[in-house]
């Protein structure tokens, strides 16, 4: 139909939403959405801190806001990257509705059509899909147990001139794989010589269970923030999703693009949210709230590795995420994730098929599954199912 747009013509649905509805049915163990546990969302604490600040602030809380956001929340953000060895001001931050609209703003404000975007192999599936509105050119770069190989970078950087390179260095979604110090000095390097912008992307980074905290890449040797980045985050993982707030980190050349772009889009993100959270952070130790859900979902991790190792073959591989939300499973090349996953349906069983992740539709042996959203009993229950489904799908000509 010539009423759409050409670009609408080239965007696909989330295949993750999609699957989502199969499994609202109640009996099936999903391991699919990229859902953070529901059982520690704060409700009693928000409902006080939502009370607290109509009565403090009243119908100041109602009304429109500035682009940028609540202030006394960007000064929070900031101060949370100063722990981790940033140093930047409220002026670097852009509240967002989610860091998937920080993606959304960063393809606004950078990508042109037949632009060069370098991402991940595999990437994070809502990243192919808020850049893709914007018609650039993929290029996927594999991405190894520590991260990506600085010669890949290197060439891509000399051959392609890509506008952006993408990554989520910690516990990436979909594999898991965390980007080790080394890598990302190395990145850091190339990048800063090129005029490639580099988008980190954190929404796990406070989730971490195992191992030592790492910088993020987008900073100078000084601690500064990088010009040539934009650093993404979320309260989605540690607070709510439903909130719908996360936020964007730049430099002043950058963060005027997005604040235009972020004005056409919607004005600003929902201000009275913002005042409720930010009450909510002055008010809870959100540090020990973050300990507890590390806790749990390092034990869920666990539990689903050892699932995998105890009862799938030798020949079945999968990640072992060092926090996060989401291991990554290998499977022999003869078998087929989607056919897997039509066949555990039938099981109550769901997950993710891997080549959703891919820019070029490789992966098709793949398949992500979610740790967070499920206790323990859940995942070994449905881990079992699994294996059965797999097992069937080794007789012949199942799975071809």
């Amino acid at each position: 139909m010539t009423r759409f747009s050409r670009r609408m013509g080239l965007a696909r649905r989330s295949f993750v939403r999609e699957i989502l509805k199969v499994t609202e049915d109640p009996s099936i163990i999903s391991f699919a959405g990229g859902l953070p546990n529901p059982r520690f969302f704060p409700v009693q604490e928000l409902s006080r801190a939502s009370e607290k600040t109509l009565a403090e602030a009243g119908a100041a809380a109602l009304q429109y806001a500035t682009t940028e956001g609540f202030p006394p929340l960007r000064e929070y953000i900031a101060r949370r990257y100063g722990r981790r060895g940033v140093r930047v001001s409220p002026e670097d931050i852009l509240i967002t509705n989610g860091s998937q609209q920080g993606l959304d703003l960063v393809g606004k404000a950078l990508l042109d059509q037949g632009d060069v975007a370098l991402v991940e192999r595999p990437t994070y599936l809502a990243a192919i899909q808020a850049f893709s509105l914007f018609e650039p050119r993929f290029h996927a770069l594999e991405l190894c147990e520590d991260g990506v190989r600085a010669e890949l970078i290197a060439t891509a950087l000399r051959e392609h001139n890509p506008k952006v390179f993408y990554v989520v260095p910690n516990f990436q979604n979909p594999s898991g794989i965390t980007w080790s110090a080394a890598r990302r000095r190395e990145a850091a390097s190339l990048i800063a010589k090129s005029d490639t912008v580099l988008v980190e992307d954190d929404p796990y980074g406070e989730l971490r269970f195992a191992g030592q905290a790492v910088a993020p890449m987008g900073r100078e040797g000084d601690g500064t923030l990088s010009p040539w980045a934009v650093l993404l985050g979320t309260f989605s993982k540690t607070v709510a999703p439903g909130l719908r707030l996360g936020w964007l980190c730049a430099g002043h050349e950058i963060m005027e693009r997005l604040i235009i772009a972020k004005q056409a889009a919607d004005l600003h993100s929902n201000g009275f949210a913002q005042r409720v959270l930010n009450r909510y952070l002055a008010d809870n130790d959100v540090d020990g709230h973050i300990a507890r859900i590390r806790e749990a979902y390092g034990r869920q991790r666990d539990l689903m590795v050892h699932m995998v190792e105890t009862l799938f073959p030798a020949e079945v591989r999968c990640t072992r995420p060092l926090g996060g939300m989401f291991l990554w499973m290998t499977l022999p090349e003869e078998i087929s994730a989607i056919a897997l996953l039509e066949e555990a349906i039938k099981e109550k069983v769901a997950f993710v098929p891997g080549q959703a992740f891919f820019t070029d539709d490789c992966g098709a042996n793949t398949m992500r599954l979610n740790f967070s959203n499920a206790d323990e009993p859940m995942i070994e229950e449905g881990m079992k199912r699994l294996a059965r489904v797999f097992a069937g799908m080794r007789t012949p000509g199942k799975g071809r």
